[in-house]
């Protein structure tokens, strides 16, 4: 129970201090038109990506910020390309916004490159503090906030449940984003693996090539099984071929026992 008040307590910690920043704003620089730079990790005509716009819009709109009356946002779309991100980012800060939305890990580096005093929310990092971004999730420090999708902790029931559905298991691969390390939640895991007896390697990959041979070459040995963590690119219908789908593919190819957040 304290555990998970120390939880809520640091999650509405971080929800209030990304709240704060917008009413600050109004506080102290009148009437004047505000200004959101808004860094998508995908590409411009993908649904998920739209969609997510969209509702970005619209709960802005709830809050009373109309787009093109009280603020205006500048769109840019990085397509999952490490370049694109790179240019994408220096022409938001050029713009010369009042807040950030980083879409994804992947676009916070090249974010934090360009400047250090815009404030920057981000939205489905994985691992905010084992990344470098945020100093603490109750006191982030710096120009950065934002969203996680859980606590990294919960990586070590990943680890068990897998042992769990196969019980011979005693090594296991951590497949992990070279982009968005998931330092904290390998941690998570190395420390469940010394109570239960499982070996673990971590694994970065950047393309389905990596993912292929990396898995091909684990499945070699028997009693293995593989983790793909939070930080790897979650699989939707948009993008049947990323990491996690093409993980997906190879382990059950080869029948090894997979976890997928």
């Amino acid at each position: 129970m304290q555990s998970d008040q120390l939880r809520r307590r640091e999650f509405i910690t971080l929800l209030g201090g990304a709240a704060a920043w917008p009413l600050a704003a109004r506080a102290q620089q009148g009437q004047r038109m505000r200004r959101i730079g808004v860094l998508m990790n995908l590409a411009s005509d993908d649904r998920e990506g739209q969609a997510r716009l969209i509702a970005f819009v619209q709960a802005l709109s709830d809050l009373g910020w109309k787009n093109a009356g009280n603020m205006q946002i500048e769109i840019c779309w990085g397509a999952g390309d490490t370049g694109r991100f790179r240019q994408c980012a220096a022409e938001l800060v050029a713009f010369a916004p009042d807040v950030i939305l980083a879409a994804s890990a992947s676009t916070m580096d090249p974010l934090l490159d360009q400047t250090r005093s815009v404030p920057i929310v981000f939205a489905q990092v994985p691992d905010p503090v084992g990344s470098g971004y945020v100093a603490s999730l109750a006191r982030p420090g710096g120009n950065v906030t934002g969203f996680t999708q859980f606590d990294f902790s919960i990586a070590a029931k990943w680890l068990e449940f897998l042992k769990t559905i196969e019980p011979s298991l005693t090594r296991v691969i951590v497949l992990r984003d070279l982009d968005t390390t998931g330092v904290g939640q390998f941690g998570a895991i190395q420390s469940a693996a010394q109570s239960i007896g499982v070996e673990v390697t971590p694994t970065g990959v950047r393309s389905t090539s990596d993912i292929e041979n990396a898995v091909m070459d684990f499945a070699r040995s028997p009693k293995g099984g593989l983790i793909v963590t939070g930080s790897a690119p979650c699989c939707s219908e948009s993008r049947p071929h990323n990491h996690a789908c093409r993980s997906i593919q190879v382990t059950c190819d080869l029948s090894v026992p997979l976890f997928h957040r």
